[in-house]
């Protein structure tokens, strides 16, 4: 399913995928939700109504649980519950807390079917330069990248990150972004429901959730991903057929009027562009 779903994105930049929902609720997609969520280290975290997978394997069955699930999402009853706020310190000893947003498993497990059929139609679409939470690719291979530009004459770097990046993606936007590959109302519903769906702090306070997609769904870095890339687009567009960095003898010109050029490696909401004065390449 999702080779052929790839195939025809690759074939086709302007088609939008209808009749998505079909994939998402099939038993066998349900099933490789089900697995990717119970293998996951956080699968002994429970969400707002307090169960985890064992929870779910000892008390109700995954064949039963699956059922239900599959049942909601046929008829259409299907509502993602509030994620759990949990704080946990950064990094670097900044003191600064990164907030987290944790699904129920059952919410983890639809994502984690969207993710599985909407993942092929969007890797169709992304450009190169984005490494972060992406099939075969790691910060390794970032890393490389970045060396082999140095190797190649650019000269500054600069270390981006955008501030608070999962929770200030403007549904909006994003929506739109999403809406260009995918027409499929009710897979477009499901994805909105997750962005509506809330936050109980924890203080136990109910958020409404009016920006951004919370850290610690699964489907989060798809469609962070998916935001971000109209940020490739745009600072790669100069090397499209076209661009005033598009060929060598383009290139070139700009060096001779002390103009820079540039490329870009982001993972995630962390970007390096570097930029070149001195040697054409």
């Amino acid at each position: 399913m999702q080779a052929k779903l790839h195939r025809w994105a690759v074939a086709d930049p302007g088609r939008r995928f209808d009749d998505l929902v079909n994939f998402v609720y099939d038993p066998a997609t349900l099933i490789v939700a089900f697995d990717r969520v119970a293998s996951n280290q956080g699968a002994r975290t429970p969400g707002v109504d307090g169960r985890t997978v064992a929870d779910i394997e000892e008390h109700v069955g995954v064949p039963r649980f699956l059922d239900d699930l599959r049942a909601a999402l046929k008829d259409g009853s299907f509502r993602p519950l509030p994620v759990r706020e949990r704080k946990i310190p950064k990094s670097g000893g900044s003191g600064k807390v990164r907030k987290l947003g944790i699904p129920t498993i059952a919410d983890r497990v639809v994502q984690a079917a969207l993710k599985l059929v909407l993942e092929p139609i969007f890797e169709a679409d992304f450009l190169p330069v984005s490494y972060g939470f992406r099939p075969k690719r790691r910060p390794h291979d970032a890393i490389a990248e970045i060396h082999i530009f140095g190797t190649n004459g650019y000269r500054w770097v600069l270390d981006a990150d955008i501030e608070a990046c999962f929770d200030s993606i403007d549904h909006t936007a994003l929506m739109d972004r999403v809406r260009r590959r995918v027409k499929d109302k009710r897979v477009l519903g499901l994805v909105k429901a997750f962005l509506k769906a809330g936050v109980l702090t924890e203080l136990g306070e109910r958020q409404d959730t009016t920006t951004g997609t919370p850290q610690g769904g699964i489907l989060s870095p798809l469609l962070a991903n998916i935001a971000l890339s109209a940020l490739d687009e745009h600072v790669m567009a100069p090397w499209q057929p076209g661009g005033s960095m598009a060929t060598h003898g383009k290139r070139g010109y700009r060096h001779t009027k002390g103009r820079p050029t540039w490329r870009i490696v982001r993972y995630a909401d962390d970007c390096v562009p570097r930029t070149l004065r001195e040697v054409p390449v």
